[in-house]
């Protein structure tokens, strides 16, 4: 059971910002403990292993401590994961909504998971449906084929994320019970075969290369495997309208949301990280999208 201290030199709220590592609440890979504890499961490059992260404030240390074949790895990327290769000072926000956003949540950074496709598959999942349908097929298939997450008696019940070669091996009745139709699935098995390529190059040109991975997808592996702080979801259902009505007052697509993104070049995904930390939302005129089951089908 290796622990480790890191005295971060600046503010970090580890909840904030690890989140959007988070599937939905369900999420068999991440847990948040009744005393506030961040736990992750991971399948580290030394096999699995489980990593809890505990803020104290009143030391100004974050606790870390894992467990299996993957804590040693683990432990040397919690500085990373927290945001230690970040650098949110350099944002120099134009607009008020953005520096009130800024200023409200000091402990926000953009740290990096190292893990190109454990960030990739969810990503794949989530491509042009509504959340809960993707994290439905998150959960089904880590319960399904995820292993134990190693780690105390009393921890909280978790899964690993199976390896890519597991991922490349799952049958097409499985994906269907998941709810992710055959284009999602294929996707990802054809990834998942050339994923040790990926964790050594996660370039946008690369991602963009494999058949199933357009900007959108690329942007959101990049944001979380890579620490991106410039990577934005173009072509996301929501960011266009959310981006237009928080810094101009009108709704635009995506297009206009990268105009306006401009003037934040080398921070475009941190700033709509904090205007959708900041609670302002444009008015709903149209339908929701609605939840489709695969599984019916």
């Amino acid at each position: 059971m290796p622990s480790r201290e890191w005295r971060p030199p600046w503010p970090v709220n580890v909840r904030l910002t690890l989140s959007p590592h988070r599937r939905g609440s369900g999420d068999p890979a991440f847990r948040v403990a009744s005393d506030g504890a961040v736990w992750r499961a991971v399948m580290s490059p030394d096999g699995p292993g489980t990593l809890r992260l505990s803020a104290r404030p009143d030391l100004g240390v974050i606790e870390a401590t894992a467990w299996g074949q993957g804590a040693e790895w683990l432990l040397d990327g919690v500085p990373a994961l927290l945001g230690a290769d970040d650098d949110p000072a350099s944002l120099a926000p134009a607009h008020p909504v953005v520096r009130d956003a800024a200023a409200e949540r000091p402990g926000l950074r953009i740290g990096r998971t190292r893990r190109v496709f454990e960030a990739l598959v969810p990503a794949v999942l989530e491509q042009k449906v509504v959340g809960q349908e993707a994290w439905r097929a998150w959960r089904h298939l880590l319960w399904r084929f995820g292993d134990p997450a190693p780690g105390p008696s009393g921890a909280p019940r978790m899964r690993v994320p199976p390896a890519p070669a597991v991922w490349a091996r799952i049958p097409s009745w499985e994906w269907h019970r998941s709810g992710a139709e055959a284009v999602r699935a294929r996707t990802i098995m054809n990834a998942a075969r050339v994923a040790s390529r990926l964790e050594e190059d996660a370039g946008e040109q690369r991602l963009r290369s494999l058949p199933g991975i357009g900007v959108w997808t690329a942007a959101e592996i990049r944001q979380r495997a890579l620490g991106d702080p410039d990577a934005v979801s173009v072509g996301d259902y929501h960011l266009p309208a959310l981006v237009g009505w928080s810094l101009a007052d009108r709704k635009v697509d995506d297009a206009g949301m990268l105009e306006l993104l401009e003037p934040y070049a080398g921070h475009r995904y941190r700033v709509t990280r904090l205007l959708e930390l900041s609670g302002t939302s444009p008015p709903r005129r149209g339908p929701r999208m609605s939840i489709r089951d695969y599984r019916s089908f």
